[in-house]
């Protein structure tokens, strides 16, 4: 949702002191005049991590892409998309990762010396191939045993509480 301010809000610049990467400055804009540089610049910091989510989102996830015209549509599509992020992360975190993932991608692209965790993208791409395996396993796993039930049920009740 856009929202359009009624008046024009004063803005400010700020210079960080410090030098970046390649000797690049950063220049950051704001509305709150009173903020000194250094304010700017943590909150900055603190707001990076929820724009690369969002950016995450609207790139692999395709909730950018989402061609939505009822109401209740368009409010579900970004809270699923990154739920559905969040559940990508958690998964890759318990069961998809593997040290050697790192070393096999600069392996492939060997231009990612300096890569030292796995991007989204990587993590989604293995769980499409571990989708894709256990799709197409020449064994029938079978039905689960009671025991195996159990565990699930008491493992949902323990989160639960």
């Amino acid at each position: 949702m856009v929202r359009r301010l009624r008046q024009p809000q004063p803005t400010a610049h700020r210079r960080g002191r410090g030098r970046l990467k390649q000797g690049r400055q950063l220049l950051l804009f704001t509305t709150d005049r009173t903020a000194t540089a250094g304010q700017l610049i943590t909150r900055y910091a603190a707001r990076w991590s929820i724009e690369v989510a969002i950016e995450t989102a609207k790139g692999p996830m395709g909730v950018g892409q989402a061609r939505n015209r009822v109401q209740a549509a368009v409010q579900r599509t970004v809270p699923f998309g990154m739920l559905t992020m969040s559940l990508v992360y958690c998964w890759y975190t318990r069961y998809g990762h593997h040290p050697d993932d790192i070393t096999d991608r600069r392996a492939a692209a060997p231009w990612y010396t300096t890569k030292t965790e796995p991007s989204f993208a990587d993590m989604l791409a293995t769980l499409r191939r571990t989708i894709i395996a256990a799709r197409f396993l020449p064994e029938h796993q079978g039905k689960p045993t009671p025991e195996q039930i159990n565990a699930v049920h008491k493992a949902w009740a323990s989160a639960a509480a």
